[in-house]
């Protein structure tokens, strides 16, 4: 069955980095997309980045020049790589697959606060 494992959330100062990693099993990894959505309490669930098959990739605008997101097709790995920090990047983060339906994993919590 699909599986989608994050880690690497935490505690960061602003202006820090942290890096998620998401590993996915149960489906043929490199042919579809993956993303990244997070969500704050109070508020809605919304994309942070997406990344398909061939390596292109978008994202919100909040956090375009601060995150990337990459992937590792040899090892079913999708990554996001986050500088710069603020207090509002503070959220749950959820690793996406994008099959027939979309998948989701359990998430990876991420505060950023001095």
């Amino acid at each position: 069955q699909v599986q989608l494992v994050e880690s690497g959330g935490g505690l960061v100062q602003p202006g820090g980095s942290l890096r998620l990693s998401c590993a996915a099993s149960g489906f043929m990894f490199r042919i579809y997309s993956m993303g990244w959505y997070r969500q704050a309490p109070g508020k809605q669930r919304e994309l942070v980045a997406r990344i398909t098959s061939g390596g292109s990739t978008n994202y919100a605008d909040s956090v375009k020049g601060r995150f990337t997101i990459s992937r590792d097709n040899a090892n079913n790995l999708v990554y996001l790589q986050m500088n710069s920090l603020k207090p509002e990047d503070t959220a749950i983060y959820y690793c996406n697959a994008y099959l027939a339906m979309d998948y989701r994993g359990q998430g990876t919590q991420v505060t950023v606060s001095s």
